[in-house]
């Protein structure tokens, strides 16, 4: 039986989504194993960066990367200080980052426009096909 395709938003700061894509790697939820159980081989995941870094206060609010879940590993990786996050395997695609802003009245997940960052609170949620290849199609033509 082939699985459906399912769509991701991962929410993480600029400075941490750029880890990842140089790693290889998704990690979710300040390290959750949780979200990333939910993903399957084939998923598509889009990260979106409130922040450049956690100490930052000035917003960024942009697309910040774009990955394919690639198997079915989820490992743990020992970051120091007690810190032994879970991490999934991601093969991360080329793209410009893109603000959010000019596609929050043509995102579907977003309901109140005008308070547009109310689902990102979880760090990841799925969204429609739709949205993502709305998403992407900015983030691949930049």
């Amino acid at each position: 039986m082939h699985k459906k395709t399912k769509y991701w938003i991962g929410v993480a700061s600029r400075e941490h989504v750029m880890k990842g894509v140089c790693g290889g790697f998704a990690q979710l939820c300040h390290g959750k194993e949780a979200p990333l159980k939910k993903m399957g081989v084939g998923d598509w995941i889009i990260y979106y960066s409130s922040k450049e870094s956690i100490q930052e206060s000035i917003p960024y609010q942009k697309f910040t990367a774009i990955g394919k879940v690639i198997d079915d590993e989820i490992f743990q990786f020992d970051m120091g200080n007690d810190f032994i996050p879970f991490r999934r395997n991601i093969d991360f695609i080329s793209c410009t980052e893109t603000s959010i802003h000019p596609l929050i009245p043509q995102l579907a997940f977003i309901k109140n426009k005008k308070h547009w960052g109310y689902p990102f609170r979880f760090g990841h949620l799925e969204i429609s096909e739709e949205d993502f290849k709305l998403i992407t199609q900015k983030m691949l033509e930049g």
